[in-house]
């Protein structure tokens, strides 16, 4: 089952249930967007509104979470890449909330930032809160799975002494989400494809299974001290491939158009342009 958040023909914000290429109105989008919980779910499944055509309407960021958190080198291959030791525990920062797109809307790099790259992810979203998980508790308290655009300013993420990554990950426009979350019901979160094309080339291409921290240990890590709440997404890393690795380095520039595909939820793609 999947779950969108969309502008209708009137202009009411709506839920509703993706069957193909035909949306099934749920009903309004409370300020949260789509939260999975399981009375979320319940809401999706019984959706009997108006049928839309996916390309009438127009996709919003699924979700309106409290907290966005991210990970830095997830994925061994991409430590690996930028010459980096495997961390011992994970590299944890946040994106602002104001940085999400949905499907489709586009990415605008800022006249400052002269290195916007691409990463392509597997975000999950929370569907119940939890504090100090154990495993069995993180692996229920994810309601549902949907891809993230981390796009990254990396000279504004790398120019600082410290490396702080927030200002350059949290650009207006930097978090692109979507285009659904799908139920994690029957889902091996260890073994979910993702991949990343730019202009129709591809750029990326991984598993979840050679993550080096797992979704699981990622919830138990976060969880202590800090309530994780539902609705909250976690964007888990990216693999090797991105834009500022290769040599020469290959940026995102005007036209770009990247997709972003994540298994069984479908794939995320965003134009991109210059400020002007």
């Amino acid at each position: 089952m999947k779950a969108v958040r969309f502008l209708d023909p009137s202009g009411d914000v709506k839920l509703g249930r993706l069957d193909g290429e035909v949306i099934f109105d749920a009903g309004p989008a409370g300020p949260r967007g789509f939260v999975p919980s399981e009375e979320g779910w319940r809401t999706i499944a019984d959706a009997s509104g108006l049928a839309h055509p996916i390309e009438d309407v127009r996709l919003l960021h699924p979700t309106e979470p409290v907290k966005l958190l991210a990970i830095g080198l997830n994925y061994r291959d991409h430590a690996e890449e930028a010459e980096l030791e495997i961390p011992d525990v994970p590299v944890v920062f946040a994106k602002w909330t104001t940085c999400l797109i949905g499907h489709r809307q586009t990415i605008v790099v800022p006249r400052e930032e002269t290195r916007p790259d691409y990463e392509g992810e597997v975000a999950v979203v929370l569907g119940r809160d939890v504090y100090r998980a154990d495993d069995a508790t993180a692996r229920a308290a994810v309601g549902g799975i949907t891809a993230f655009h981390d796009v990254s300013g990396r000279r504004a993420q790398l120019e600082t002494p410290l490396r702080q990554f927030t200002l350059g990950k949290s650009f207006d426009t930097f978090g692109p989400m979507g285009p659904c979350v799908a139920s994690p019901e029957g889902v091996d979160l260890a073994d979910i494809d993702v991949s990343t094309k730019v202009n129709g080339e591809q750029r990326q291409s991984s598993n979840t299974r050679n993550l080096i921290f797992s979704v699981v240990e990622l919830i138990v890590y976060l969880s202590r001290g800090m309530v994780l709440q539902a609705g909250d997404v976690l964007v888990t890393g990216t693999p090797a491939g991105v834009g500022d690795s290769r040599v020469p380095p290959v940026y995102l520039k005007e036209g770009d158009v990247v997709d972003i595909t994540v298994g069984g939820v479908g794939t995320l793609s965003n134009p991109v342009t210059l400020e002007r």
